[in-house]
């Protein structure tokens, strides 16, 4: 039986497609991720007592314990004796669960807050992206003629600049601006503005495929016949963009959104690699695996350090590219619908 027939003969039997192995497992990884970091939060950025100060746990230090073993390794005698130390003085002790870094620092909450940070700034980057490239891409398809041309020409032009050259060097003119206007400046501003940075930076070289997706799905839309009729009886373009294009170009838009957060996490996480992303005392995955780099030596490897934010960020992309890939099949105009 066709599928034709079986839906005139039961239109019950026809249901939409069940999700894929590949996506079950990224959606539910990438909620573990999502709920890992944002629900400690409170934990990982609460405040601690470090002698006469009050630190967030994640900058939190004590020189003292500092290369302690993650809680798997178990504690030499010089370990025990620190931390036996340190609870005698009333210094604070940070959690094993990953151990300590070399200032001392809880790594665990340390991961848990910069994946909140790298989420953070791969998510609000491709929201940019997403609504630059939905706003941009649909002007052009929507006008044609000489706006459309004069518009995609400078797309094209971005398109053969090297995108994370231009952020490398909007990041560093920003942080020069920075250092000049240090003294005028809190540290959580100076922050706060190389995140904004961060966020505009990525997001702002990220929307250009979204454009193109988006223009060739209005092209595509406007020769319908519901558009001509749209056009016809006078609705307003205003109109026909939140009525009529915009529900059809949902799938696209979700697709090229699942797809563009590992993308822009991956960027943030290569910028803060090289020092000129995230800044410390502020954590974030990037300069997490930059710090856990130089544990890496012939004498003592302490792999853990750089291990734990690079399966982080693992786990993170490949549960997106899967939930992408998925959405990508479901909302595949070509594919048909499953007969239950």
């Amino acid at each position: 039986m066709t599928l034709a027939a079986a839906a005139v003969a039961d239109p019950a039997r026809i249901r939409p497609a069940r999700w894929g192995f590949a996506g079950r497992v990224g959606l539910s990884v990438l909620a573990a991720v999502l709920l890992a970091c944002l629900a400690s939060l409170p934990w990982s950025m609460g405040k601690v007592e470090t002698g006469a100060t009050e630190l967030a746990r994640y900058e939190a230090s004590n020189l003292t314990l500092n290369l302690l073993p993650p809680v798997w390794r178990g504690l030499g005698e010089s370990d025990v004796a620190r931390i036996a130390a340190a609870r005698d003085a009333g210094q604070y002790v940070p959690s094993r669960i990953l151990g300590t870094d070399r200032l001392g620092r809880d790594v665990f909450a340390r991961v848990l807050a910069g994946g909140s940070i790298s989420l953070l700034v791969g998510l609000s980057a491709a929201l940019i992206a997403v609504i630059v490239g939905t706003l941009y891409g649909t002007i052009a398809g929507a006008a044609g003629g000489r706006v459309d041309a004069v518009l995609m020409r400078f797309v094209d032009i971005l398109f053969g600049l090297p995108s994370i050259l231009l952020v490398v060097l909007l990041a560093v003119a920003v942080d020069g601006i920075l250092e000049r206007r240090g003294a005028d400046l809190s540290a959580f501003a100076r922050q706060a503005i190389n995140i904004a940075t961060l966020l505009i930076a990525i997001g702002g070289v990220s929307w250009l495929t979204m454009a193109r997706v988006i223009r060739g799905q209005v092209l595509s839309l406007k020769a319908k016949p519901f558009m001509e009729a749209c056009r016809a009886i006078g609705v307003s373009p205003a109109r026909q963009f939140t009525a009529h294009l915009l529900p059809n170009l949902v799938g696209p838009i979700a697709v090229y959104a699942a797809l563009a957060v590992p993308a822009a996490i991956l960027s943030e996480s290569f910028l803060s690699f090289l020092g000129i992303g995230v800044r410390e005392p502020l954590p974030s995955w990037g300069n997490l695996a930059a710090e856990g780099l130089g544990e890496l030596n012939t004498v003592e490897s302490r792999w853990w350090l750089l291990a734990a934010p690079c399966i982080a960020i693992a786990l993170t992309l490949m549960s997106l590219n899967f939930l992408g890939d998925e959405l990508r099949e479901r909302f595949d105009p070509m594919r048909g619908r499953r007969v239950a």
